[in-house]
């Protein structure tokens, strides 16, 4: 399925964040099986076939002013759509919150991913057997840099 957002929980936390994007924010995973109350921005791509924009909500920590996510797909082999999207078009939009962020994706590379993998998998720590699950697919690191 290359639209996420017609899966029924997804499609319901970006409705959440079109609503009420603080509450959309502090996102309770639990029902899902998850380990609680999670941070997530809701990231829109453009789509690099189609040409339209792509929302997803995704987990993301912070680093200085930028915004971290992890292209996991939950440890398939292959990367996720957004993060295909974000190779072809580097360009993006965030919602972190009420907060409206235009921002530039890159993937962090050496020491800068080792770092930031460490704080992501701690957040969520299903980071570390997706990385295993995934096999010879290094799961990339995205940086989302505010730009403007």
């Amino acid at each position: 399925m290359a639209d996420f957002s017609e899966i029924p929980w997804i499609a319901e936390h970006i409705q959440l964040y079109r609503t009420d994007p603080e509450k959309a924010r502090l996102w309770d995973s639990t029902p899902l099986g998850g380990p609680g109350v999670l941070p997530t921005l809701l990231l829109t791509t453009t789509g690099r076939k189609s040409g339209k924009p792509r929302a997803l909500p995704l987990i993301y920590g912070e680093s200085g002013d930028s915004y971290v996510v992890i292209a996991s797909k939950g440890g398939m082999p292959t990367h996720p759509v957004w993060f295909l999207n974000l190779e072809a078009n580097p360009g993006c939009e965030l919602m972190v919150g009420a907060k409206a962020v235009t921002a530039r994706a890159r993937v962090a590379e050496g020491d800068e991913r080792v770092r930031l993998w460490k704080e992501m998998a701690a957040l969520y720590p299903p980071y570390d057997q997706y990385q295993e699950n995934a096999g010879s697919r290094t799961i990339p690191v995205v940086v989302l840099d505010p730009v403007g």
